[in-house]
């Protein structure tokens, strides 16, 4: 392994401490190196606080050292004002005569400048140390700026024989089939901490009731979203509780005043999918994930609106029901969790 891959990799580490919490902002870390070792090192720890680079600078004890060393971080230092100062500005104030950078930052604002403006003051840069990892570690943030659209996770657990639920027309026939286990439930919970939102469609949320929180992670709750056409959900479900923000997108005007509940009308027609990704982006969500029903998973299937798909398989039949969505892709992930050998897909596009 090359020197600059090691802190590159340090880095790398470094910046996933942010993840879940810098949303719409990139993960990003640093390592400061002076004479063969570590002077210094940082992370964005959360949106609106400082960055990777000045946390690292500032956790430098020996400042004269700084115009001697190298910065390693993983994604190109910001170079406009934002929620805070210019970070390579900063760099080029402190002296820091050598930058490696993971991979240049998409983001408009950014996009090259950065490392151009190092440069033009008289700072050594390299970049593309190991950048296909960086651009794996911020793919969300990464879809949203060169696709403006948000990373699209698809999640549903499903029988070994292909179902995704018996069949119920309404509350009355019952609760959905269990399908997950503790572990698995767990994992969906930490995975929900992570994203910026989750959205369902009108009969999930009438059938099931669901919290759509993190309740069995510790970590922050996503955004709630719910495809609701004509207001067809209760005032007493649970997605109404004002406990999360939420935004219902529907064809009425408006609903009922509710606490932390947000209505946007929108036309259901056969572009509703592609309109509402555009709209969630404005909203600043970076990561959405997609968890029922059924027709909701395939319609972006369909329109090929999905970057990745969770997929659950329980070791049980139902025999009959609800059809899993119908999905093709490239297996890239593959599980088995609990004393039951619970399957754990991840799929992307081809």
């Amino acid at each position: 392994m090359l020197v600059e891959e090691k802190y590159m990799w340090r880095s790398l580490q470094l910046a996933l401490n942010g993840k879940g919490a810098v949303s719409p902002n990139p993960m990003v870390g640093a390592v400061i190196v002076c004479d063969g070792k570590i002077i210094g090192e940082g992370f964005h720890r959360r949106y609106g606080c400082p960055h990777a680079e000045v946390n690292a600078i500032n956790s430098v004890k020996d400042k004269s050292l700084l115009t001697r060393a190298t910065m390693y971080v993983s994604l190109e230092p910001c170079s406009h004002y934002g929620k805070t100062p210019p970070c390579s500005d900063l760099i080029i104030e402190k002296g820091i005569p050598n930058v490696v950078i993971a991979c240049l930052d998409p983001y408009p604002s950014v996009a090259g400048r950065g490392a151009k403006r190092l440069r033009d003051a008289g700072v050594n840069v390299a970049s593309g140390i190991l950048e296909k990892e960086a651009l794996e570690l911020n793919k969300e943030f990464i879809a949203v700026q060169q696709c403006g659209m948000p990373y699209v996770y698809l999640k549903w657990a499903q029988s070994q024989d292909g179902f995704i639920d018996k069949k119920r027309e309404s509350v009355e026939d019952g609760a959905p089939a269990i399908l997950s286990n503790s572990f698995t439930q767990m994992f969906v919970h930490k995975k929900r901490s992570e994203v910026d939102a989750i959205m369902v469609g009108t009969n999930t949320a009438v059938l099931d009731n669901p919290r759509l929180n993190s309740r069995l992670w510790h970590g922050k709750n996503p955004c709630r979203i719910l495809l609701d056409k004509d207001l067809r959900l209760s005032t007493q479900s649970n997605l109404l509780n004002g406990e999360i923000p939420t935004i219902i997108f529907t064809e009425k005007e408006s609903g009922i005043d509710k606490k932390n509940v947000r209505y946007i009308s929108i036309s259901f027609d056969e572009n509703l999918i592609k309109n509402i990704l555009f709209r969630l982006k404005g909203e600043g969500i970076n990561s959405l994930m997609v968890e029922g029903g059924r027709m909701l998973l395939q319609s972006f299937i369909d329109s090929c609106l999905w970057d990745e798909a969770l997929i659950e398989i329980a070791k049980r039949n139902l025999l009959d029901g609800v059809p899993a969505p119908m999905i093709k892709g490239r297996q890239v992930d593959v599980k088995k969790w609990g004393s039951s050998q619970q399957i754990y897909l991840a799929v992307t596009q081809d």
